[in-house]
């Protein structure tokens, strides 16, 4: 069934594949469109990603189209967020099969129960050993961990080929057909993962396991169904996408503005590979650059070996003359970075921009930009870009943020020597700050994963280098952040941190996976060490007095452990772990328990 050239009535359901049903709702103009999926199977049927409260009526009488509600049997649930589950309150009204389940993730799951369901129980996709048999017809689910939560997966049929891929493939654009009609579909789906997938290497492990499938068709919650040969396109440009948006910002929550820096970031350093001459580089950082800011032009002052000024711009075709920088720029050339650190928040603003006669016609410069090229050997401002704005900047700690960040491609269209030494010194502080988590300085999910894959191969060689894999949760933590407010629950996070810390060893590796979830990894630690080390930890934190106002709250912690086995994917080991938490919580908190 193809649907590439012509877009079906969005009003009705509609069949995308052998008794695959879309009975999702349409916005108009929201590029966030949902998507629910009805499989019609008898008295089997399922129902994936129901949807959300907004989208309830109109899914439901979509249903009715096909089917009565009643032979719907599951409902699949890829994740916990309100846009696929806040229409369960009103099916659990509506649904009266005795056999009617909610099947999801653990982890999802463990969320869920706060939908207080009375007639539809919630299942594990995972006890189910990641299968489903609706009689005649089986249905796979794929693990897909941290895209976009620790427990995503992806259902998929066989026998149509249909991949249900939740948030994987999914788009943000105004306008997306319900089937994609050709490769237009990538600006969507480049901008919805960018900033909704934490990372490339974990973007790409999920896809990993789901490019072997025979898939015919992919059914995302978001953006456009895709068909061949768009499939294989896609795999290819999310396979080399870069995620993490928000990591380019600190405060900014301005999806397509980070999206727009990113990319000009990236086609700053493309146009430096593919352009040799400095006239072509700089008129291409310009032309990028002018989203950003209202720049008419740029030039750069960068100071020579012999203590002359080289002066590169328009009027000079960018081929550089030695020429004395104007009194705006001179005093910063040579400036070491504390001192313009200590002077300026960042990039400098001239205001008034002093008249430049015959320079850019007849346009009234409102103000200067100077942005500071530091040298890599010695902090010292090496080179200035100087900026001529045809309108007022104001400049906020985010703007100054973003713009210091082009110092680096600016650097690279000026000295391409100095800048690769430059980039070794970004790149290990990029590293650095990856690796440690701000708030609690213990290591971050990236490196996690980067030193288990290294330890995993060391223990699949020698069992003796075992890994025991111990899951922490600070009990009770949003009650501290809501009665307490976010500064007190930081401080709470810092000092269990601290003691977790403390109490292992340097081979060992303590991980803050988010929120007020921890990891600790001991290395070849026998089970009851490891019971001891968990037990210290969570009788410190017990201990632990806090300063007013939680001078009389008592904090503790709990636990759960398991050892990874030898082959044993290092997200299994984990998992048990945290299903050993999940028992120490449910069976009354503070205590450890040991799978």
């Amino acid at each position: 069934m193809s649907h590439a050239t012509t877009q079906p009535d969005l009003e009705h359901a509609i069949e995308i594949a052998w008794r695959i049903w879309w009975v999702g709702h349409h916005f108009p103009d929201d590029p966030f469109q949902c998507h629910s999926y009805l499989i019609e199977h008898g008295d089997q049927s399922v129902l994936l990603d129901p949807g959300s409260a907004l989208t309830f009526d109109t899914t439901l009488r979509k249903i009715r189209e096909v089917i009565p509600l009643e032979r719907i049997r599951y409902f699949i649930c890829h994740h916990q967020d309100p846009d696929i589950t806040g229409i369960l309150p009103q099916l659990d009204q509506l649904v009266t099969r005795a056999d009617a389940v909610v099947l999801s993730h653990w982890r999802a799951n463990a969320l869920l129960k706060h939908l207080a369901l009375q007639r539809l129980p919630l299942a594990c996709v995972e006890q189910r050993n990641w299968r489903l048999d609706l009689g005649g017809r089986e249905l796979q689910f794929v693990f897909t961990p941290y895209l976009h939560f620790s427990g995503a997966f992806c259902t998929f049929d066989p026998a149509t080929g249909t991949l249900f891929s939740s948030d994987l493939f999914g788009a943000l654009a105004h306008d997306t057909p319900l089937f994609a009609r050709d490769e237009t579909v990538l600006e969507g789906i480049r901008t919805f993962h960018e900033h909704y997938m934490p990372s490339q290497e974990i973007l790409r492990h999920g896809l990993s396991h789901l490019e072997s499938l025979p898939l015919r068709l992919i059914a995302p919650q978001h953006g456009s169904i895709l068909q061949p040969p768009l499939i294989d396109t896609v795999f290819q440009a999310l396979k080399n996408l870069e995620c993490g948006l928000f990591l380019l910002t600190r405060t900014n929550s301005d999806y397509q503005r980070l999206s727009n820096l990113n990319r000009m970031l990236r086609e700053m350093l493309h146009s430096l590979v593919i352009h040799r001459d400095f006239s072509e580089v700089a008129s291409r950082i310009l032309e990028l650059a002018k989203p950003l800011i209202p720049v008419i032009d740029l030039e750069f002052f960068a100071l020579t070996e012999t203590g002359e000024t080289l002066h590169l711009a328009p009027e000079n075709g960018f081929h550089g003359v030695i020429a004395a920088p104007p009194p705006e720029c001179r005093a910063f050339l040579g400036m070491h970075r504390d001192h313009w650190q200590r002077n300026h928040a960042g990039p400098y603003l001239i205001t008034p921009y002093p008249a430049i006669p015959g320079i850019s016609g007849n346009v009234e410069i409102a103000q200067g930009l100077v942005l500071p090229l530091f040298a890599p050997h010695n902090d010292l401002v090496q080179a200035v870009v100087l900026f001529r704005l045809t309108g007022t900047l104001t400049m906020d700690d985010e703007m100054a943020h973003i713009l210091t960040q082009l110092s680096i491609p600016l650097g690279v269209a000026l000295e391409r020597e100095i800048i690769l030494r430059i980039m070794e010194i970004e790149q290990k502080r990029n590293y650095e700050r990856s690796i440690r988590d701000p708030l609690t300085n213990l290591y971050t999910r990236y490196y996690m994963h980067e030193a288990l894959a290294r330890l995993c191969r060391i223990h699949d060689r020698d069992p003796a280098a075992s890994i025991t894999v111990l899951a922490f949760d600070i009990d009770h933590f949003k009650s501290i952040n809501d009665t307490y407010g976010h500064a007190r629950g930081d401080e709470v996070l810092r000092i269990v941190a601290r003691i977790l810390a403390e109490g292992v060893r340097n081979e060992d590796i303590p991980v803050r996976l988010g929120g007020e979830e921890f990891f600790l990894f001991l290395m070849a630690t026998p089970d009851e060490i490891a019971i001891d080390v968990a037990e210290r930890i969570r009788e410190r934190v017990a201990r632990q007095r806090f300063a007013p106002p939680m001078a009389e709250r008592t904090v503790t912690i709990s636990c759960g452990i398991a050892c990874r086995q030898v082959g044993e994917a290092m997200e299994k080991a984990m998992e048990r772990a945290d299903m050993a938490l999940y028992r120490a919580k449910s069976t009354g908190r503070n205590k450890v328990v040991r799978l």
